[in-house]
């Protein structure tokens, strides 16, 4: 049978936005990145989606950014690179404590937003953030998208690395989303988004110019900001179940 990991960044409430729908979708994933304050979130909202990640089994990660919740985590910031450290320990550790408090062990550190992508294209960056990351626990696995510079310098460090596609992101190349700029960037379809789960399934997913790349994914992102992600996340557990696909995250 084949496995797969179907993961949610949680604990995000964007200005305006009156709930989030954590809950509701927590039972159709195996995986969650809880927001830790700095791109989104507060400490309630933090305790409570990893209560709710615990009662459904769900493994827990942190998902530390930028400091900048006026963006979102969605601005590239120039940091310098120390201060930028002190502050992914903090959240790290921050969301590690208050998971290992209600017994739990934290299992991996996914970045948000502008830092997940500027770690793509930074290698210099991307081996600092590892570093961080093992020197905090080096148990603790990596998530980042399928195929990067990232994933082979993990392997290197003795870092567990988890290999990630968007169930929901259109892509400009396999190692590459479609900026946001652009409005065909998000798929909204739930067709669509089960089309590209089935490519990835395959080892495969479709290009924004029409043609088809390679890809091998350890996990599927869902996002739970995306309109109608309760309904999606049912759709796509379903979908899986039916294929025969189990949803369980890597140990």
């Amino acid at each position: 049978m084949k496995t797969i990991d179907l993961n949610c960044d949680m604990g995000e409430l964007k200005t305006g936005q009156d709930r989030n729908y954590d809950t509701e979708i927590m039972p159709f994933i195996s995986s969650c990145n809880i927001a830790c304050g700095f791109h989104s979130g507060t400490p309630q909202l933090m305790t409570q989606t990893i209560r709710a990640a615990i009662q459904h089994d769900v493994k827990i990660g942190a998902h530390p950014s930028y400091h900048d919740r006026e963006n979102f985590g969605r601005k590239s910031l120039q940091v310098d690179p120390e201060a930028l450290m002190a502050d992914l320990l903090y959240q790290i550790y921050a969301l590690k404590g208050m998971v290992e408090n209600h017994g739990q062990r934290l299992h991996h550190v996914k970045p948000h937003g502008a830092l997940y992508n500027d770690l793509l294209v930074n290698d210099t960056l991307a081996e600092r953030f590892v570093n961080t990351v093992k020197t905090i626990d080096p148990a603790l696995k990596i998530v980042t998208l399928a195929n990067a510079n990232i994933v082979a310098y993990c392997r290197t460090q003795g870092v567990g690395v988890i290999q990630e596609g968007f169930a929901d992101r259109r892509y400009e190349q396999a190692t590459q989303l479609r900026s946001r700029k652009y409005p065909d960037a998000v798929l909204h379809d739930p067709q669509e988004v089960l089309a590209q789960i089935a490519g990835f399934m395959k080892g495969e997913v479709s290009l924004a110019n029409g043609k088809t790349a390679k890809i091998a994914v350890d996990t599927i992102c869902l996002h739970s900001d995306t309109p109608g992600a309760v309904s999606l996340s049912q759709t796509i557990y379903h979908y899986l179940k039916e294929h025969d696909i189990k949803i369980i995250a890597p140990e």
